[in-house]
């Protein structure tokens, strides 16, 4: 061999491991994401991952699953998205949540919203995760009371209330528990419906029609919020006073929503994000609660009600609806 070809092959063979590394890096990050629908938060949280400078067919991939009214879809979405694998599994609600954690105890498990994550069993420690999962969480137990007595407040001679839940949803019993303990202490009546899944809410809407309750209130749940244009629909043409958990059910003509705003909860999650797909470890970072929660009135929803909001309600109000 010649010496120069000699030299060429030496120094190509030293540039192979910043070649390899170049290659490397130039493989995009593979997410997962399990939710029931790409409800308005989700289109939050993908303009701010973009403003971290992840571009999604660049160097993020995502992967997304949407159960569709039907949370018995997400163990196997879960099991598919492991196999691949993805570098971070991202879910929202507590039954993405469950199911992603018993897929898997080694893939990065980031929670963008869900309930109360330790009532459930989902974490035991907030300030250091169990293992693969963290996350945040919208701590919808604690606001069930506040909910019945806003509405205990706005509606004069206030006794039954409806409260349309998802038994399929690991929040939905300790939820009630509150709303029951609540309801008690106001002198307040409740009165369950049961929504499964997207198909049963027609069914579960008449049910409700038939009950004429004084006012109902909607239980934190992502298959209802997928389906808020029909509740909130039903519930004005059968003038029924309703409060809300989300604020995205303030667009379709809610009357009262309150609880913390999901869209802020994904922005914190894709920083959240942002360092686990740079290499930070779960223990890392802590299960986050909201710590801000929102009160919006519409009023226009409560005139065609017929229903005077009192004014102490609307000074407290985050956003006035006219």
């Amino acid at each position: 061999m010649r010496r120069r070809d000699f030299i060429a092959l030496i120094g190509g063979a030293a540039a192979w491991p910043g070649i390899a590394s170049a290659q490397q890096a130039r493989i995009p990050k593979r997410m997962g994401f399990m939710a029931d629908a790409p409800l308005p938060p989700v289109k939050r949280f993908r303009e701010t991952l973009q403003k971290l400078g992840w571009l999604e067919g660049e160097n993020l991939v995502i992967e997304f699953r949407y159960s569709e009214g039907r949370y018995d879809r997400f163990p196997a979405f879960a099991a598919e998205l492991v196999a691949m694998p993805v570098d971070v599994l991202v879910v929202w609600g507590t039954p993405a949540a469950f199911a992603a954690k018993r897929a898997t105890t080694t893939i990065p498990v980031l929670i963008a919203a869900s309930g109360d994550v330790v009532n459930t069993g989902l974490v035991s420690n907030l300030a250091r995760p169990d293992a693969n999962l963290t996350g945040f969480t919208a701590l919808n137990v604690d606001l069930e009371s506040k909910r019945l007595e806003l509405l205990k407040e706005a509606i004069p001679g206030l006794s039954r209330v409806v409260v349309l839940a998802n038994p399929s949803n690991p929040l939905n019993r300790i939820n009630l528990d509150t709303a029951r303990r609540s309801a008690e202490k106001l002198g307040v009546k409740i009165e369950v419906v049961e929504a499964v899944s997207a198909a049963d809410i027609e069914g579960a809407l008449a049910q409700i029609k038939t009950l004429r309750p004084d006012a109902a209130l909607l239980a934190s749940d992502i298959i209802l919020l997928h389906k808020r244009q029909e509740i909130a629909d039903f519930m004005a043409k059968q003038r029924i006073p309703a409060i809300y958990p989300f604020r995205e059910y303030a667009a379709v003509g809610g009357l009262f929503i309150y609880g913390a705003n999901i869209s802020v909860l994904f922005e914190r999650a894709a920083h959240y994000l942002d360092r686990l797909l740079k290499g930070e470890k779960v223990a890392n970072l802590p299960v986050q609660q909201a710590t801000e929660f929102e009160l919006i009135v519409n009023n226009r929803a409560a005139a065609a009600l017929g229903l005077t909001v009192p004014h102490a309600i609307l000074l407290r109000a985050d956003d006035v609806i006219e």
